[in-house]
């Protein structure tokens, strides 16, 4: 493996794992008081677009990494966005033990 590689895999692992410390802290918490709105939206657009960049090309890293950082970014968005007691109900579903 090269180094540009390298780099773009451990870009990739970095990318990825970013959001799920704020996806977990969501669940656990229910709380997304402390979370701007307008920035997830944007950064779900821009996940949304990077990912269908890497569809037009055929870049499965592309792909991969934006599927995933576009999942997870969509997730914390979607708990900031919906009412209490639905967002109760996903945290509850997805973590049942608090």
């Amino acid at each position: 493996m090269d180094a540009a590689n390298i780099v773009g895999s451990l870009a990739t692992i970095c990318s990825t794992t970013s959001f799920v410390p704020q996806a977990w802290k969501v669940i656990r918490t229910r709380d997304t008081s402390a979370i701007s709105k307008r920035m997830y939206a944007i950064t779900v657009t821009g996940f949304s677009l990077w990912l269908a960049y890497g569809l037009m090309l055929g870049q499965w890293p592309l792909i991969v990494t934006n599927g995933i950082c576009l999942a997870l970014s969509a997730f914390i968005f979607v708990m900031k966005v919906l009412p209490q007691p639905q967002k109760e109900a996903v945290a509850s579903a997805l973590d049942p033990t608090t």
